[in-house]
C-alpha cells in the first residue's frame, strides 16, 4: 500500500517549487522601494550614526530570533557583545555569556560575510557558535553536524505531555546530507530569482529539511537575512525581519505548517513573507528615530557638564531603558552609593535633564524631561 504524502518534501517533484508572480509582484516591488528609501535615509546619516543605527537593529534582530524560539536573552549583554565584534565603544558595556556571543557572532557572520559563499562547514560553524556546550537546555545534541534521529523521527510538537499535536515531521536524517547538498548548490548558484524572492524560498526550504537537532528557526532567519543583505549590496541591516516575525510569530507558525502540508505550490507563503518585509521596513523608523534623537540630545548637551556615571545612565535611558528608573537601580548600575545617585539624579534635574515621573507609586522614578 502507498503512503499517503502529507509533507511537502514527500512530493514527487520536491524541491521544485511553483509560484504564481502576478499574486505578489506588487509586493515584491513595494518592498524593493521601501529598501531603497530606506538605505537613501541611511546614506545620509554620519558614520556614527550609521553605526549606531546598525548596533541597535542588529541587537534587536539577535534578540527577538531568539524569542521566537522561547529563549529570552540578556539585552544588555547582546548590544555589549554586538558592540564589541564591530569594535564599538559603548556606555555601560557588560560581559556576555559564551551563548550570546555565539547567536552574535552567527548573525555578524551571515550579513558581514553575506557575498561568501554558503558552506556545510559555515554552517557547522553557526551551529557550533549557538550550542557552545553541546547542549540544548538539558539535553544533550548533536552540533556541528547534520541530525542523526537517534530517539525517533525529528518533529515539531505542541500541547501537554500526552496530548501533543505534531505540526511537522521533518525528513528522515538519512536524506539530511543529499537535501543539504541540493540546497547549498540552489543557494549558491542560483542567479534566476530576485535576492528577496530567494530570501522567502531558502527560509521555507531550510526550515523543511530541518537539518539539526536544534537551532534550525535561528539558522533560517540568520540564511534570511543573509539573502537580504545580499538584495540590499550592504553589510550593514537597518531593518529586522526577525523582530517582525516575533511580532506575528502565530500566523508565522500557521503559514509554515500550512505550505508543509501543501503541494509544492508556495505562494502563499511568498506573499506572507514579503507583507511580513514591508512591515519590518517599515518599522525602522522607530530605531532610526530613537537613534537621531540620541545624536541630538548629546549635541544639545555638548556644553552641559556631565560626569561619567550621568553619561552612562543617560545613555541607558536613550538606548530603552527596561522597567522604571530608581535611584537605587541607578545606584546598582552605576555601582555607586545611593547618596551618590541621588545627587547625580538631582543634578540632571537642576539640569532640566530629568523629571520625576508622574504617580510614581512607592518608589520615585525618573525620566528624561
Amino acid at each position: 500500500m502507498q503512503r499517503m504524502k502529507v509533507y511537502i518534501y514527500q512530493q514527487n517533484q520536491w524541491p521544485t517549487f511553483k509560484w504564481n508572480s502576478d499574486e505578489f509582484i506588487g509586493l515584491l516591488s513595494e518592498a524593493r522601494h521601501l529598501q531603497g528609501k530606506l538605505f537613501g535615509k541611511m546614506e545620509s546619516l554620519g558614520f556614527d550614526l550609521r553605526n549606531e543605527a546598525f548596533l541597535d537593529t542588529l541587537t534587536l534582530d539577535v534578540l527577538k530570533s531568539s524569542e521566537i524560539e522561547g529563549e529570552f536573552l540578556n539585552p544588555d549583554q547582546v548590544r555589549s557583545s554586538v558592540a564589541r565584534k564591530l569594535g564599538m565603544e559603548i556606555a555601560g558595556s557588560v560581559e556576555s555569556d559564551r551563548d550570546v556571543d555565539g547567536v552574535v557572532e552567527m548573525m555578524l557572520d551571515a550579513t558581514q560575510n553575506c557575498f561568501k559563499p554558503l558552506t556545510k562547514e559555515r554552517l557547522f560553524d553557526w551551529h557550533a557558535a549557538l550550542f557552545p556546550t553541546g547542549r540544548s537546555g538539558m539535553s544533550k545534541i548533536t552540533v556541528a553536524d547534520w541530525r542523526k534521529d537517534t530517539t525517533g523521527p525529528m518533529q515539531v510538537v505542541s500541547g501537554a505531555m500526552g496530548k501533543e499535536k505534531v505540526h511537522f515531521q521533518a525528513p528522515d536524517s538519512s536524506r539530511v546530507a543529499n537535501e543539504m547538498n541540493v540546497f547549498l548548490d540552489w543557494f549558491n548558484n542560483n542567479i534566476e530569482n530576485d535576492l528577496v524572492l530567494k530570501a522567502a524560498i531558502a527560509h521555507l526550504w531550510f526550515v523543511t529539511i530541518h537539518p539539526f537537532d536544534d537551532g534550525n528557526g535561528r539558522i533560517a532567519r540568520a540564511l534570511t537575512d543573509m539573502l537580504l543583505a545580499q538584495s540590499d549590496k550592504s553589510t550593514q541591516r537597518f531593518y529586522s525581519m526577525s523582530a517582525q516575525i516575533r511580532l506575528e510569530r502565530k500566523q508565522y507558525y500557521e503559514i509554515l505548517e500550512k505550505i508543509q502540508k501543501g503541494n509544492l505550490d508556495i505562494t502563499e507563503w511568498i506573499k506572507w513573507f514579503l507583507n511580513c518585509l514591508i512591515n519590518s521596513l517599515k518599522s525602522t523608523d522607530i530605531v532610526l528615530n530613537r537613534v537621531l534623537y540620541k545624536a541630538e540630545f548629546w549635541r544639545k548637551h555638548s556644553n552641559t557638564i556631565i560626569n561619567e556615571r550621568q553619561k552612562k545612565l543617560l545613555n541607558k535611558i536613550l538606548d530603552g531603558f527596561e522597567g522604571k528608573l530608581t535611584s537605587s537601580k541607578w545606584a546598582k548600575i552605576a555601582k555607586c552609593s545611593k547618596d551618590t545617585a541621588i545627587r547625580d539624579i538631582n543634578d540632571l534635574i537642576s539640569k532640566d535633564i530629568l523629571k520625576k515621573e508622574e504617580g510614581g507609586g512607592r518608589s520615585t522614578s525618573y525620566e528624561l524631561k
